[in-house]
């Protein structure tokens, strides 16, 4: 660990390992016992499974002559844990290496007293591994005189056989309790067999159901037909953006399992499995990580350490963490929320708004000095004792949104829709500001057969805070049939917030009608992977949906293609058969219309008890995806039966309605408990079963009692509208963890579903973005 710099100091913590505010210098930490922050770094060869241990110097306050971590450090006072661990690298063994060679297994308490009771170590160690192909020659490391005697190598096998000992040359760490992990997870990482790892993969990417999706062109004029050639290019480029958003290090190997797809069948299904994810995390499986570090890219840093004749540098495999970053690469990876709110405290308002907004992402001053590229387009903001900054969209993803750009502006020189065009060049603007608000708006109003939505909308991927945007882009033939049949539910969207099951104190006066335009899909891309969108309702920015609403987008050829291959299945298994004749296509894409809807009333700007101004987002943080899905659900069952009682809609469609809900219930929460649609249809499913709304038969299939379910939605309506009203996280927060969970009734569903292999979600394919991306369009 660090050399005795007595003045150095640290960050005191409560016994759970929270920040207290309080720092004390590193000896008085050490004797009184407090709780504290440190990093341990494990440099790991793959080829000879081998772990470098180094030797402490004579001259520590601890341990002192005793075979140790390959490095470790202190985090000092403000410091942050990946910058600590790469620093001490550095700094005792002579290695520089970037962070994507840092893989956090686990943090580990480190209770023990020493020296005769002098030396107190209560200690959290961020425990990182480093694994480079081969072993890194002795020769290669400056070892730092003041920490380290010597290093070298000792087989992973050998290492816990000593720790199991007790071996007085080593430091004592129990590898039958938390500081096993490390032994476990390399030892179950390199015993995976290749054929049973194919099975596992073949087998998820059989939940996904492939469809081509087909729309017909000949209603555009020739000029839009020469448009969406360059739409459909620039949409490709979005995939790039969104792939660097979900985590740094994910272009890098998405790239080297490209490289590798041809090199054995289970290379091709890592290849085909990660497409669907768009991640090493499985959509389907809570986020869990479907393959590791193992099987990550190898990257060769001839410069990382002095240079050893004959040898050509540090091979290492990009890590990836096991858990999905929360915050995605929106934020420092090892950024807490703690780090973020007193960083946010001391910014004056409008810095404050960007911090908080959706168009820019959170750095590091220390990292960015650490990797020596400071950028000078980068200004020190307000604020600066902090290591934390802001970086605008156009700055982190300029290199391709300046492409984007080029290909929009050429795109709408071609069409001749007045209103495509002004979509088209205002986007292409907006790509290059940062300023999204007019090219929402020329969203809005767009009036046009080619319907184009691209640009940074949802934030599930920030399940830190959930204010950071991701990029997406959804191609479209707008259904002018079906989009003039559903003028209905924009038209009342004012009526349906004023009759809204929640006191009045709560409702917006001025809720605008939300177009709805209903297309047959072309092509999409960024974030849609996993389970595909049958409909989205935008834009997210509050100040939009106060002056002007929102709109509505239906994706008919998806919903089609779900309710045929997912839900019909679902139906003959899980809904008792009296019942099974009400599950049809009308009542389901109806209630996705309605969902969508309902995004657009109910409380978005609020007023807090305290009279403050806010919005339901920022209140609600990393629970107001689920919340806002649940509430658009089950406010549209409500919304539904609304319109039926003023004899707008069919009274036949009541209970349509509801069974094609109870249904769509097992195909949502199929999505999985991490994902935000299955947290807040599991919601709903259980509190409506709990209310006798959903009952179950002993043969395990369900029904709706049409006495009780009308009451139950409107309950839950009504508590779920007054949570977002009040801005109450607290509430929130206890109503998903009463109701979000994979109850027995929920478990028995999936059970059967997956016995018989009805698909979880489609996979679609698109053949006429295919043929014109097989074209060469020029960015010239």
């Amino acid at each position: 660990m660090m050399a005795d710099h007595m003045d150095e100091h640290l960050d005191v913590l409560t016994k759970n390992g929270e920040k207290t505010g309080i720092s004390k210098p590193r000896g008085d930490v050490h004797r009184d016992g407090d709780y504290h922050r440190a990093v341990h770094v494990w440099i790991f060869a793959e080829s000879t499974q081998e772990l470098l241990l180094q030797l402490r110097a004579e001259c520590k306050d601890s341990w002192p002559g005793q075979w140790d971590i390959s490095s470790a450090g202190h985090i000092s006072a403000g410091d942050s844990s990946l910058v600590t661990a790469r620093r001490e690298l550095h700094e005792e063994l002579g290695i520089m290496l970037p962070k994507d060679a840092f893989e956090l297994l686990f943090v580990f308490l480190q209770e023990c007293v020493i020296n005769d009771g002098k030396f107190i170590n209560n200690e959290y160690n961020d425990v990182h591994l480093v694994t480079t192909i081969d072993p890194i020659p002795l020769q290669a490391f400056t070892l730092q005189d003041s920490e380290v005697s010597a290093v070298k190598y000792i087989s992973l096998e050998e290492y816990r056989n000593l720790l199991l000992k007790g071996d007085p040359q080593y430091v004592p760490y129990d590898v039958n309790d938390q500081y096993g992990q490390l032994f476990e997870i390399l030892a179950k990482r390199y015993a995976q067999n290749a054929e049973a790892r194919s099975l596992t993969l073949q087998k998820k990417l059989n939940r996904y159901a492939p469809v081509s999706l087909e729309a017909e062109l000949m209603g555009l004029s020739n000029a839009d037909k020469e448009a969406l050639k360059h739409i459909i290019k620039a949409a490709r480029i979005i995939d790039q953006i969104f792939f660097q958003q979900v985590w740094c290090s994910n272009p890098s190997l998405r790239d080297w399992l490209e490289q590798h797809v041809d090199e054995s069948q289970l290379d091709k299904l890592k290849w085909m499995y990660y497409l669907v994810n768009k991640s090493p995390w499985s959509c389907l499986d809570e986020n869990e990580a479907f393959f590791t570090t193992a099987d990550s890219a190898v990257k060769l840093l001839p410069e990382a350490t002095k240079s050893v004749a004959g040898w050509k540098g540090v091979e290492y495999r990009m890590a990836f963490p096991l858990l999905k970053p929360a915050g995605a690469n929106f934020y420092p990876p090892d950024m807490d929320k703690m780090e973020f709110e007193l960083w946010k405290k001391s910014l004056p308002e409008e810095q404050k708004k960007l911090a908080t907004g959706f168009f820019n992402v959170i750095k590091r001053k220390s990292e960015r000095l650490l990797d020596k590229s400071a950028s000078s387009s980068v200004s020190e903001c307000p604020g600066d004792a902090h290591d934390l900054y802001i970086v605008p969209y156009s700055e982190e993803y300029g290199f391709f949104l300046e492409k984007i750009a080029y290909l929009l502006h050429k795109a709408g020189d071609f069409t001749n829709s007045s209103s495509l065009k002004n979509l088209l060049h205002s986007k292409a603007d907006a790509l290059l500001s940062n300023e999204y608000y007019d090219s929402d708006i020329a969203w809005m109003d767009l009036d046009s057969k080619l319907d184009i939505t691209i640009g940074p909308y949802e934030t599930y991927e920030d399940t830190i805070f959930g204010y950071k945007a991701t990029f997406e882009a959804f191609v479209g033939i707008r259904d002018d049939k079906a989009t003039s049949q559903i003028k209905l539910f924009g038209d009342h969207l004012q009526v349906l917030e004023k009759n809204l099951p929640m006191d009045d104190v709560y409702k917006s006066e001025d809720v605008i009608a939300a177009p709805i335009r209903v297309v047959q899909l072309v092509y999409n891309a960024g974030d849609v992977k996993g389970p595909q969108t049958v409909a989205f309702n935008l834009p997210n920015d509050e100040r939009i949906v106060k002056d002007r609403g929102t709109s509505m987008v239906m994706l008919k050829n998806v919903s089609e293609s779900k309710f045929k291959l997912i839900l019909q299945p679902i139906s003959e298994v899980c809904i008792s058969p009296e019942q099974r004749k009400y599950v049809d296509f009308d009542s389901f894409f109806t209630h996705t219309i309605c969902h969508e809807c309902c995004h657009g009333i109910g409380p978005h700007t609020i007023q807090l008890p305290n009279g403050q101004a806010s919005t339901v987002r920022l209140e609600l943080q990393e629970l107001h995806s689920a919340l806002e899905e649940a509430k658009a659900d089950i406010v549209g069952l409500w919304a539904l039966r609304f319109l039926v009682d003023k004899e707008l809609l069919p009274e036949t469609l009541i209970k349509s309605m509801y069974v094609s809900f109870l249904a769509g219930c097992f195909r949502s929460v199929r999505f999985g408990l991490e994902e935000a649609h299955g947290k807040g249809q599991a919601l709903q499913f259980n509190y409506l079963f709990e209310k006798g709304a959903f009952v179950q038969y002993h043969d395990g299939t369900f029904s709706v009692d049409f006495d009780k379910v009308e009451d139950a939605v409107e309950c839950l309506s009504r508590e779920i509208l007054t949570i977002q009203a009040k801005g109450d996280k607290g509430a929130a927060k206890s109503l998903l963890l009463k109701h979000c969970m994979m109850t027995q009734p929920l478990k028995s569903a999936l059970e059967k579903l997956e016995m018989i292999k009805v698909p979880v979600d489609i996979l679609p394919h698109f053949p006429i973005a295919d043929e014109i991306l097989s074209e060469d369009v020029s960015l010239d």
